[in-house]
């Protein structure tokens, strides 16, 4: 559905709440704990049946310097060292006060969710995700972006969160002075309600699930297979468009080369960071699989039949059932053995003597997962100052407008290299940490 701009104030007798926020996924959904916990009333407005989005698609691990969860293991780490690491990864292209912004704030975010929301962060040991200088990776005891949806969910419960599912956010009212004034909402009958407000949250979407939009953006990912949200349909773009608000970072947007098929399940990457490789269908070693998994799905799908192997020993298959989403795919039967080289040219379709060398520094019996390069969400939108407030062309902020998550532009540049593993969870919760801070703040001001 079209997004629809209404130049005008809702009838007097709409429904009024101080914030909405469109889409519960981790954005959503911790901006709305944020404001229930400082006493504000919100309204959550999510399009499916029961929040998901791409959070719970995702791996659920969020990356934070100087948390209560690295400091009772001793890790010393801190929010210039996590936004230098963004940076390097971005090689300097990510938006700095974005950068600086997000990393000062997800720690406390991750922090608040613990002590006032009852979510349980555990930290990821024994390996460092590409481009991280310290163990700063988080999830939830499940260890899956699911797992995490759950715990967001039963917090904004507990909270007293109105969460409105079934409601496709379709229409946007705006004043005559440009100061948004409601929204329109249909419902799975084709009724359209609507509901005023003093601030709006976008807390939507990217454009992945949108292939006219990944043609025009995003052109050497036309034929990936898009492993994230449907709803991410590109409304927050489009919106903005009609708004005259400003997009920035939209070549910008996270990749996986590890996309399992034909299963469809992700195959953690840190398999590959611990020594794995991925062969092609000729047995040659293609990339340096230790710069990340974004880029990497290009890399493979730049290969013959657009299809790697993820290749890896027994000491790598025991850290492999270490994560739930390697466990479902074997169980799907995604993972073979073989015994020696020959064994595994065969299974590859190639010949022994054509196998990589670097195949050496792995031990027989060899285990091997299929996958491709898939996108999963992109990292390009709305273009937000460091209080997530939405810039217009001509970079004045909209008096109460606000995005956050992936309706936003991220901390990735413009390109799938500057991809820091963790980027999406952290613009989600960091985003929503500091939009509701700026909501209030927004309230507090116009009272």
């Amino acid at each position: 559905m079209n997004p629809v701009i209404v130049h005008a104030c809702p009838p007097s007798d709409t429904p009024h709440i101080p914030v909405a926020i469109v889409g519960a996924g981790a954005c959503g959904l911790v901006a709305a704990l944020v404001l229930a916990g400082a006493g504000i009333d919100c309204v959550v407005l999510e399009r499916d049946a029961a929040p998901a989005g791409s959070t719970a698609l995702s791996s659920g691990f969020i990356p934070a310097p100087d948390t209560r969860v690295q400091k009772t293991r001793g890790i010393s780490d801190n929010a210039a060292q996590f936004a230098a690491d963004i940076q390097a990864k971005a090689k300097g292209t990510a938006a700095p006060l974005l950068v600086q912004a997000y990393a000062q704030a997800i720690g406390p975010a991750l922090d608040l969710l613990e002590e006032k929301h009852g979510l349980q962060f555990e930290l990821l040991q024994g390996f460092l995700y590409p481009g991280h200088s310290a163990l700063r990776m988080h999830a939830v005891p499940e260890k899956t972006g699911a797992g995490l949806m759950t715990r967001l969910q039963r917090a904004a419960d507990a909270a007293s969160v109105p969460v409105l599912t079934n409601a496709l956010v379709c229409e946007l009212w705006v004043g005559e002075d440009g100061v948004l004034t409601g929204l329109g909402y249909q419902r799975p009958d084709g009724t359209l309600e609507r509901l005023a407000c003093a601030v709006l949250l976008l807390a939507c979407n990217g454009f992945g699930g949108n292939p006219a939009l990944v043609r025009e953006l995003l052109p050497e990912m036309r034929d990936a297979i898009f492993a994230g949200h449907t709803g991410n349909d590109g409304s927050a773009i489009r919106w903005g468009r009609a708004l005259g608000a400003r997009l920035a970072d939209l070549g910008g947007y996270q990749g996986h080369g590890s996309w399992v098929v034909p299963q469809g399940i992700l195959m953690s990457w840190a398999v590959m960071v611990e020594g794995g490789m991925q062969l092609n269908n000729k047995g040659l070693r293609f990339h340096d699989e230790t710069q990340g998994y974004s880029e990497a799905a290009v890399a493979v799908l730049a290969q013959p039949g657009g299809v790697a192997w993820n290749v890896f020993d027994e000491r790598l298959l025991a850290l492999a059932r270490s994560f739930p989403d390697f466990c479902v795919a074997e169980e799907a039967g995604a993972l073979h053995r073989a015994d020696n080289r020959a064994a595994l040219a065969a299974l590859i379709g190639c010949a022994e003597a054509d196998l990589s060398p670097d195949l050496a520094r792995l031990a027989a019996p060899y285990f091997a997962v299929r996958v491709t390069g898939a996108l999963f969400h992109t990292q390009g939108g709305l273009d937000i100052d460091a209080k997530c407030r939405v810039l217009r062309e001509d970079g004045q902020v909209f008096a109460n407008l606000l995005a956050a998550g992936g309706a936003a532009r991220g901390v990735s540049g413009n390109a799938v290299w500057g991809y820091l593993s963790g980027n999406g969870l952290l613009s989600a919760i960091a985003g929503g940490y500091i939009a509701a801070h700026t909501a209030q703040a927004i309230l507090e001001t116009t009272a």
